[in-house]
Parts: C-alpha cells; structure tokens; sequence
C-alpha cells in the first residue's frame, strides 16, 4: 500500500472516529490515539509502514513548536526564567532520580542504562499537554503557564540528555564533545543574526510583491530549513524550530505567518498522535500485563507526587498544584526519541524499549481520565472541606472601598491609580486576589457580606465605597447593612439588570450603575469627584484610561481569533487582565494630556450623568 494510500486512509479514519469520540466527552487527542490503535497492527493492521507516516507526523511537534514560539517574546522568556529553570530543573532532576533508582532495582537494568530510562520517563509530552490545556481552555492559566514553563526546560533538557547517551554507552564520538557544544552556539547565535538582518527583509521583499500566498511558503521554507540544520547538526529539531519562532515573535509578520501555519499544524499534530496508537503493541499487554499497566500506574504516581510536592514547596495552592502535577503525569514523545537512541547505541535491549514504549503511550491515554478524576472529583472535595482564613486587613484608613476585584471594580482602581487616590480591595475569590497580588496589586481576600471585614477594612473612615459584588444576594446584603449602619457613607453600587437596580432602590441606593464597560468609566468618574478630584482632571483620567484601553483592543484583534474560546472562560479572562497589570506603569509615565486629542474627536460619553446608565 502506498504512502498516499494510507495518509487518505488516516485521515478519513480520524473524520469519523475523532468526532465520534469527541461527542462522547472523550478529549480529541485520545480520539487520534484510539485512531492509531484501530489502523495499527495491533488491530486491523491497515498501516504497512508506519516508520514513514511517523516521519511525516513529527513535523506537526515541529511547527507547534514554532508556533508557540512566535507567541513568546523574548523579553516574555525571560521575565519566565525562574520558573522555567526552577521548576523544571526540579522536576527533571528529582522524578528523573525516582525513576532511575526504581528501574535499577525493579528492572534489573545496569547504572547508565537506569539513568537514561530515568530521565527520559521524567520527561513529559509537550504536544499532548498543550492539546489538552487548550481544548480545557486553561492554557492561559496559573498551572498552565507553569505546565509550559515546565515543559520548555524538558524540551532544552533533552539536547544534554541525547548527547551523553554515546558517553554512558562507552562509544567512541567526537560527535559528542566541546566542538559540539561550540557548534550548537554557533548556530543559534548563526540564527539570531540571520533573523535579524536577512530573514525580516526577505518577508519585506515577499511581501511586497503581492503574492499573499507565498507568505506560508516563506514560512514553511523557513521551518524545514531550520529542521534540516537542526538534524544535521543532531540537535533537538523541536527546540530548533521553537526558539526560531521566538526570533520571529517581534516581527511584523508573526500573525500571517501563525495563520498560514497553524492548519498544517494541525493536521500533523493529529497524524502524529495517531502514529503513537499505531505502534502500540498492544500483545505486550497481554503478555506482560502487570509489568505494563504497572508501570504506567507508578510512572504517573512518581511524577504527579513528585510535582505536586514541589508546586506545593513553592507556595502553589492544592487547586494549581494538583492540576500540575495531573497535566504532566505522562511520559511523552521526547522518550520515544531518548531511548530509541539508548538501543542504536546498544545501551538498552529491544524487549526492553518495547514495554517501556508501550508504557509511555498508555500513561498518555490515562492522563485525561485522571485529569478528570482530579478536577471533578478531588478539587471540590478539597475546596469544599478548605475552610477560608481571610486576610489581616492592616489599618491605613484609604478613602475609598472597593468590594469586588472583577473587571468593573479593576476598572474602579485603575482609574483611580491615575490620580494616585490609595483605596482598599476586598474579594472572596482567592485564585484572583493570588493573581492580581501576581502583578502587582494589592487587594485582600475577605468576604465582604461579614460586618468583621468591612470594620477591618476601616469603613469607619471612608468617604467613598464601591460596591460591585458579582453575586446579587451578597451584594444587597452589604448594600442593606451599610445603608442601615453607614448612612453618610457615599455609596456606588454597580448592578447586574434592571430586577437588581430596583431591589437597591428599595433600600434607598441612589447612585447605581448597571453593568457596562461605559457605566463602569461613569462610577469611576463619579467616584474620583466624590474624593474631590477636579472636574477637569476626572475627565482626563477617564479619556486617558478609555484611550489606552482602546488602543489595547486595536492591538489585540490580530489575534483574537484564536484565544476568542479561552477569554470566554473565567480563568483566562484573568489571563486578559495580566496584560492589563503590566501596562500600568506605562500610563502613569505618560503626560497628563497624551493621547486625548484622538478621544476628542470621537463622540465624548457624558459620565457625569449618573441617571444615563
């Protein structure tokens, strides 16, 4: 059967059954492996050359690769340099060391041998992790970025890792030494000059010659390139092609080039996980079931312990340590790579890389079972028996109270930033105030609906309190306790709908804005004048603030269509406000006036008009 033959086969397979499997709740890269599985010679036996398809697959690893390159800055790397090399030198190491020491006594195996079956079970599977992240939307979160940085360093550890496997096997190569070292700086120094002065005013020149399409034939051409230098050099054609999507990410180019890539990416990535399931022996299982599904069961026990007690030694809470740990359990394509490369050079035996192959695959298609377990069962449970310890809220008076850290309160305080008016932050989501604390800002971790909290948060001196509490029940609780106990007290109160808006009046709230980006620019307002900030001034914070964040949104619409899904989800909506952090103290360097002369000449939103929301 030819190659085509069997390519039109996979795909037409993977229409069928990865839909199929995906209506059945069962995440799409299990779909691709179950794929594999069926077509292999495990079962129907419909692939006569898998080692030719799996060629082709493993350049959908390579442009993932590329393609999380391009998002990543280099300014970005570094600023994730300590988790990067932290975590991920402390998870490589100590698993890695488990591993090992386990494989000499349970295995039988020689010291070397131990070592490189160690190290390469304790790498984890970049394709598979990010897949999965981005099909549960949590790739912008907390333990998602962690699980990237962690899986970066993995990635860079295996170039090492692949290079002392001929010294462990006692071979004579002068493949291996300094000059090889040399020459993998030398090229990737050769590439950074290359990205620089040759690579950005190739793309100039292709595009201005109107021929949109060879956009991605630059792109591919660059990608192969770079692979085919990578592999003659013997080094990680993954990382390769990473590290020159990062010499790319500041180009003006990134976004045609991620847009052009990212179907060819996928379909690789698919064919990929589908030659995975179709070199799974599956008779092994039957035969040595024990060693098999055993080994699976401890691989993922040692990593996700392992894991979790480190995240959890750094100060992660249980939730994103947990979910870590869960997200990379298995081992990954990385091992294939190590130890096939252990047997060319005779360090491991083949009846020993085939249960360990075996093992690898099958800890892949238990890591979104145990995901499940993980963050439907056992979360909950904890979250549910974790008792709240609220914050010490110190005693420092600030005029002004915001109880609820959502966007429209960020809103509120940011704002307020601009005239540097010190106020008082209050929220019960503990997973945002870890986040806001993340970036700079100070908001404290209490419930607000409690008389204990808000005395602690020095209500007794506050001009002004801001109440913009998601939940409408706690919201009138505090709005009926501060209108009882705090009648002087300048109360704004934002709403959710119309019903909220008329069970506040009720309770004599005069000063209420319903939930809008505009209504929450017009409370803000409201709340600078009553801290006696200007007219004028009020105004300019306002335009300075809707100008810049305008201008974010321009920035932002190149790329929204493909994180569109994951700004939807609460916790990347966190992720959106990361931004948001960061660019804090760039507005508050910029002159008073700058910028305003655009928001003159669009139509000004009278926000002084409290009854206008």
């Amino acid at each position: 059967m030819s190659l085509l033959l069997q390519i039109t086969i996979f795909l037409g397979a993977s229409l069928l059954l990865v839909p199929l499997a995906k209506r059945f709740g069962i995440a799409t890269v299990l779909g691709y492996l179950f794929t594999g599985i069926l077509l292999g010679p495990s079962v129907f036996n419909i692939a006569s050359d898998p080692e030719a398809i799996q060629e082709l697959a493993e350049f959908g690893v390579i442009l993932l690769m590329f393609i999380i390159g391009l998002e990543l800055r280099p300014q970005r790397l570094w600023e994730m340099r300590k988790s990067i090399f932290l975590m991920g030198s402390l998870q490589v190491g100590i698993t890695g060391v488990i591993l090992a020491i386990l494989t000499f006594f349970v295995l039988n195996q020689s010291l070397s041998a131990s070592f490189v079956i160690g190290m390469a079970l304790a790498l984890s599977s970049t394709a598979f992790v990010l897949q999965l992240l981005s099909e549960k939307q949590q790739l912008n979160t907390t333990f998602g970025q962690q699980s990237f940085s962690i899986l970066l360093f993995q990635d860079i550890a295996a170039i090492p890792l692949l290079a002392i496997i001929p010294l462990l096997a006692g071979t004579e190569s002068t493949h291996h030494g300094v000059a090889y070292f040399a020459a993998i700086i030398a090229t990737f120094s050769g590439l950074f000059l290359f990205s620089r002065y040759m690579m950005r005013p190739f793309f100039r020149f292709v595009a201005k010659s109107g021929a949109h399409e060879l956009i991605t034939a630059v792109g591919l051409f660059i990608v192969l390139g770079v692979v085919a230098l990578m592999d003659v050099l013997g080094i990680s054609t993954t990382l390769g092609a990473f590290l020159t999507g990062v010499l790319l990410a500041d180009s003006e180019f990134r976004h045609e080039l991620e847009a052009s890539i990212a179907p060819f990416k996928g379909l690789l990535l698919g064919l990929f996980f589908m030659t995975v399931g179709m070199t799974t022996q599956l008779s092994l299982l039957v035969d040595m079931p024990w060693l098999i599904i055993g080994g699976a069961l401890i691989l993922m026990l040692v990593k996700s312990v392992t894991l979790t007690t480190i995240a959890r030694y750094l100060n992660y809470s249980w939730r994103n340590s947990l979910l870590l740990a869960t997200c990379l359990a298995q081992g990954g394509e990385f091992a294939f790579v190590v130890l096939k490369v252990a047997m060319s050079e005779k360090l491991l035996t083949q009846a020993m890389l085939e249960p360990l192959t075996l093992i690898v695959t099958l800890s892949m298609v238990l890591t979104p079972m145990l995901y499940w377990i993980i963050s439907s069962w056992i979360i909950p449970l904890i979250d549910k028996e974790k008792a709240p310890v609220y914050d010490e809220i110190p005693d420092i008076h600030n005029p002004m109270i915001i109880a609820g850290f959502g966007r429209f309160g960020q809103i509120i305080a940011r704002i307020a930033h601009l005239q540097h008016q010190s106020f008082t932050a209050i929220d019960s989501n503990l997973e945002k105030v870890d986040f806001v604390r993340n970036y700079g800002g100070t908001v404290y971790y209490g419930d607000a609906t409690q008389p204990d909290i808000l005395r602690s948060a020095g209500i007794e001196h506050a001009k002004v309190f801001v109440l913009a509490i998601d939940d409408i029940e706690d919201s009138m609780n505090v709005a009926r306790h501060i209108r009882l106990n705090y009648p002087n007290l300048k109360l704004l109160v934002r709403a959710r709908d119309r019903h909220h808006v008329h069970l506040l009046r009720d309770l004599g709230v005069e000063q209420i804005w319903r939930e809008t980006y505009l209504s929450s620019l017009g409370m803000a307002y409201r709340a600078l004048r009553e801290l006696e900030i200007s007219e004028e001034d009020a105004y300019k914070s306002i335009e300075l603030f809707r100008d810049y964040d305008e201008k974010l949104l321009l920035q932002q619409q190149r790329v929204y269509t493909d994180e569109q899904k994951i700004y939807e989800t609460h916790r990347n909506a966190l992720a959106e406000l990361e931004h948001l952090f960061e660019s804090d103290a760039q507005i508050r360097q910029e002159p008073t006036g700058v910028n305003l002369q655009r928001g003159l000449e669009h139509q000004r939103i009278d926000v002084t008009r409290d009854d206008s929301n």
